[in-house]
């Protein structure tokens, strides 16, 4: 690892991309806005637990739809023209939200908006590999990390600036979409190349690292859930929608938080103990959530630690993964994991849904105790199964987030090995204390 006196000044790093980041930032405040506040305007029409879930699931069908096809349109017409076809969609998606009132009609809508998020980030993250060198890219993705999961954090506080009832929040919404586009239309730069893309299979990936795989499906089963039906379990115990905005708040801050501390203890203890403690908190944390009353202050507490417990299962298992594969091939296996992680989304509300709808607002809970218990008892079986590669040898922990989950390419680990290398994984990447 080179010398942090050698590493460029964040300036340097800053300049480049700043365009690039600024429309991130719009994009996740909208986007972490609009998740809730469909989840509100449901609940408050007596929509059927089950179709709120299937609303709920139908954003990230569309997304994984997307993933796969996106990269057409950017091949076609090139990176700037697609992200604004793609801004334009999502904003119109957003509006046709207020003239459409049949939550059918909600199921396609949150298809589409998924669909033209997936091809926005996808255009996002070409920008960003494409500016980020050797030396810059440990840097540039520990600031898009930060900078779209604390923007996706303070987006739902947006249900406490109007009534979350009414028209007014989508178009906020849709104007941050529509605002997004700006930087990115105005920039000077040229396209860049997108270059090929690969992604391995399900099944390989299963035979590489079963957990890492597991981890990842089940990281999208229950966080799907857990955020798209919050607004179900809040309104079930009797919160209102302000309490709701603030409690999603805390939970996705609480993931960003722990993405340090979760990386200490992975570098230090390996990363299936740390992943099996995690779980275990979680596990805790939801067992008092299912089976307390807590009051307001003690639920903003135990959303920001449940989320922390949470927010790190993708990269603990995309790093797994990374164990087991050439450094060469990591890109396409987070692709692959990716994947996972999306058909997971997809199913998880679904089900959560099915088991709120049988026992009550608590039921949501009950599901994510199932979820992280078949988890972290496949976690327990595969360390009595077969050892982890010891410690000193396992790349460093990067952190990641659903939304740096779409740019697998600009993980520091996916950069090439030096020539000669005799480590088919390459280097370490730098962890979050040298990002």
């Amino acid at each position: 690892m080179s010398p942090r006196h050698d590493q460029p000044r964040l300036p340097v790093v800053f300049r480049p991309i700043k365009q690039v980041l600024l429309g991130v930032v719009l994009m996740e405040l909208a986007l972490g806005a609009v998740g809730p506040l469909i989840g509100v305007q449901l609940v408050q029409r007596d929509v059927a637990t089950g179709l709120i879930g299937v609303v709920t699931s139908a954003y990230f069908v569309g997304f994984l739809a997307g993933s796969l096809t996106c990269h057409r349109v950017i091949d076609r017409v090139g990176h700037i023209r697609a992200f604004c076809v793609f801004a334009v969609i999502a904003t119109n998606a957003t509006l046709l939200h207020i003239l459409l009132e049949p939550p059918w009609a909600w199921i396609a809508l949150r298809a589409v908006t998924g669909y033209s998020l997936a091809g926005k980030f996808l255009v996002i993250e070409s920008w960003l590999n494409d500016k980020a060198t050797a030396e810059t890219r440990g840097r540039v993705f520990a600031i898009y990390l930060v900078l779209s999961w604390g923007a996706s954090g303070i987006g739902p506080l947006l249900l406490n600036v109007a009534d979350p009832t009414g028209p007014l929040p989508f178009v906020v919404v849709a104007m941050g979409f529509a605002f997004a586009l700006l930087p990115m239309a105005l920039t000077r730069t040229g396209n860049p190349d997108i270059g090929g893309r690969s992604h391995f299979g399900a099944a390989r990936l299963f035979q590489i690292s079963p957990l890492g795989v597991i981890a990842c499906f089940g990281a999208g089963l229950g966080n799907s859930a857990f955020y798209g039906l919050a607004p179900v379990y809040v309104n079930g115990i009797g919160l209102a929608p302000g309490h709701l905005s603030v409690l999603v708040s805390a939970a996705i801050l609480g993931g960003l938080s722990a993405q340090f501390p979760i990386g200490m203890l992975a570098d230090r203890f390996g990363r299936r103990p740390t992943m099996l403690a995690a779980l275990g908190g979680a596990l805790t944390l939801a067992t008092v959530l299912l089976l307390a009353q807590p009051g307001f202050p003690a639920l903003i507490v135990l959303f920001f630690v449940y989320g922390g417990m949470t927010a790190p299962l993708y990269a603990l298992g995309v790093g797994q993964t990374n164990d087991y594969v050439e450094r060469r091939d990591f890109v396409a296996a987070s692709g692959g994991l990716l994947f996972a992680w999306a058909l997971g989304a997809s199913a998880g509300p679904n089900v959560g849904s099915w088991i709120m709808a049988g026992i009550g607002p608590r039921g949501l809970f009950v599901y994510l105790i199932l979820v992280l218990g078949l988890i972290a008892g496949f976690t327990l079986y595969r360390m009595v199964r077969r050892p982890a590669p010891p410690v000193e040898q396992q790349s460093r922990f990067v952190g990641a987030s659903p939304e740096a989950a779409r740019a697998p390419a600009l993980d520091p680990r996916g950069a090439q090995a030096p020539r000669g290398s005799d480590d088919p994984r390459g280097t370490t990447a730098p962890g979050p204390a040298d990002a």
